[in-house]
Formats: structure tokens, C-alpha cells, sequence
């Protein structure tokens, strides 16, 4: 009995050694030894794209009032736009409100009175030649805009393609430099490419609440000068080791 017991338990072991085996050869000796490098590259350019957020406030007691003349100005504006060649198809509405304005003048009310009510329209202009900013904040202003919300300079999706390919190709030579370096350093040869991993962007330049003096609007052209656009590439490339 005791023999069996024996032979019955060996065979148990030994079953277990041949299922490890195939398991340990692959962790010692079955994965690829690699090399992680990580280049960046960046590329600066000009805007070619400008959006500007204007926008329209009306107030009066009576709400309809407030909405008609706000319309009537913001006519003016898109008109006068129009006329000095700027598309149709750049105005885009990006914002309509209403609000009630309230009577603060005593804070202890449980309910305070409604004096007025306010109206807002916003509009965004895309412009395609950014010099012409200036000139739209001029002519937005001199016929009825009183809010200017905010300037961005893009690029478009041409020129951002162009500058893309240009900064990956700067981030592969990076990451190539920096694995080669690394393998003549641990003495070993660089192989093929295995995997890449790519991220890439930029950020539009954007100036916010910029000022627009209403009262000496059209007296001095508004300066705007777009910078630079940065556009960025990362890529990380895992090289075999030979």
C-alpha cells in the first residue's frame, strides 16, 4: 500500500515539473530584450486662422424692447462686416441670453423686484487673413458691439498637417539618436523597430477679456499682433536589442 502511495505521488510530481517547465524556459530566455527611447519635436508657425468673440448687450424694462433693439444692433454689425468683404459665412451666433436684472437696493426683500432685463448675443468671426483682426474689432464696435470676449490665432488644417510632419520627423530622429546611444553605452546592437506609440498638438494663442474702448472707438486702429503657434510631436519607439 505504502509503495503504491509512492508511485502515485511521483507521478504527481513529475507531472508537475513537465507543466513548469515550458513556463520557466519562457521567462529566462523567450522575451525579446528592448529599448524604450522617447523623442520630441517642435515646430513653430504662424497663424493663418483668427476667431473673434464679440458680443451685444441690451437692457430695458421690458424684455421685448430689449430683444429688438438688440437685434437691430447686431444687424448693423454683421452688415457692416459684410460690407467691408468679410463673408457671410464667418459670423457664427455662439451664445443668447436673457436675465432678469433685480432691484439690490434692499438686500433684506424676500423678493426683490425685476427692473429690467438683460440681453446678450454672441457672435464669433473666423477670419482667414489674420491681419484683418484689427480692422473687424474696429468695425464691430464703431456700429453697436460692447462686449469683446476673447481673440483666438490657429492655425488651419493644412498648415497644421505641414508643421505635424515636421516635428514628428524631429521627434523620430530624437528617439533614434537617444536608443543608439544607449546601445553602443550597454554594448549591444540596435535592431528593428517594434512598436511606436505618437502624440502630437498645439495650442491656438488665445488673449481673453481683451479691452474695446466704446467711447474713442474708431479714433485709433486696434493694434493685434497673432505671435507664434508651437506645434508639438512625441513618439516613443521600443527597438529589439541584438
Amino acid at each position: 500500500m505504502k509503495r503504491r502511495m509512492f508511485l502515485f505521488l511521483s507521478v504527481l510530481l513529475l507531472s508537475a515539473c513537465a507543466i513548469m517547465v515550458p513556463v520557466s524556459a519562457d521567462i529566462l530566455g523567450g522575451s525579446d530584450r528592448l529599448i524604450h527611447a522617447t523623442g520630441t519635436g517642435s515646430v513653430i508657425g504662424t497663424p493663418d486662422r483668427a476667431q473673434i468673440s464679440l458680443g451685444i448687450e441690451t437692457q430695458n424694462a421690458d424684455v421685448k424692447v430689449a430683444q429688438q433693439d438688440n437685434a437691430a444692433r447686431m444687424t448693423l454689425v454683421t452688415g457692416a462686416l459684410t460690407a467691408a468683404g468679410i463673408p457671410k459665412d464667418a459670423f457664427k451666433t455662439t451664445g443668447y441670453t436673457i436675465y432678469p436684472v433685480y432691484d439690490m437696493s434692499d438686500k433684506t426683500a424676500a423678493d426683490q423686484k425685476i427692473v429690467a432685463y438683460r440681453v446678450t448675443n454672441t457672435l464669433t468671426v473666423t477670419l482667414h487673413d489674420v491681419n484683418r483682426t484689427g480692422d473687424v474689432i474696429d468695425i464691430a464696435v464703431a456700429n453697436g458691439a460692447n462686449e469683446a470676449n476673447s481673440i483666438q490665432f490657429m492655425l488651419s488644417d493644412e498648415q497644421a498637417q505641414v508643421l505635424r510632419t515636421e516635428a514628428l520627423k524631429e521627434a523620430v530622429d530624437r528617439a533614434g539618436a537617444d536608443a543608439q546611444t544607449t546601445a553602443s553605452a550597454l554594448h549591444v546592437g540596435l535592431g528593428s523597430v517594434k512598436d511606436v506609440e505618437i502624440s502630437q498638438g498645439y495650442t491656438p494663442v488665445l488673449y481673453q477679456n481683451y479691452a474695446v474702448d466704446t467711447k474713442s472707438a474708431g479714433a485709433v486702429p486696434t493694434p493685434v499682433s497673432a505671435g507664434d503657434v508651437t506645434v508639438t510631436a512625441t513618439v516613443t519607439v521600443t527597438y529589439l536589442i541584438l
